[in-house]
């Protein structure tokens, strides 16, 4: 599954948009490199019901925003994004790829 679809999938889930679970999750005091993962997935487990996958998703735009490593951009497979650069506002806003 692509970085993106991780992200897609919570929407599915919650209801919720990333952009609106990161903006919870710094309410929550979750922000930046210092976050702990293990915190995080607690709380997406416990309000949401989101597994760790899903969670180690999330944690990352929490910590480093939209940016992904461009490895798996443009390469083949299940892991393949369209871009280094993750749509947070929701499926139905995302631009077509």
């Amino acid at each position: 599954m692509s970085f993106q679809a991780y992200l897609d999938k919570i929407e599915e889930k919650t209801g919720k948009t990333p952009r609106q679970l990161v903006d919870l999750a710094r309410e929550r005091g979750f922000e930046g490199p210092g976050t702990k993962a293990g915190a995080v997935a607690d709380w997406l487990k416990a309000d949401y019901d989101l597994g760790r996958g899903h969670a180690m998703a999330l944690v990352h735009v929490i910590k480093n925003g939209p940016k992904i490593s461009a490895r798996h951009v443009g390469s083949k497979g299940v892991h393949r994004d369209e871009s280094d650069t993750l749509w947070l506002d929701g499926v139905a806003t995302k631009p077509a790829g």
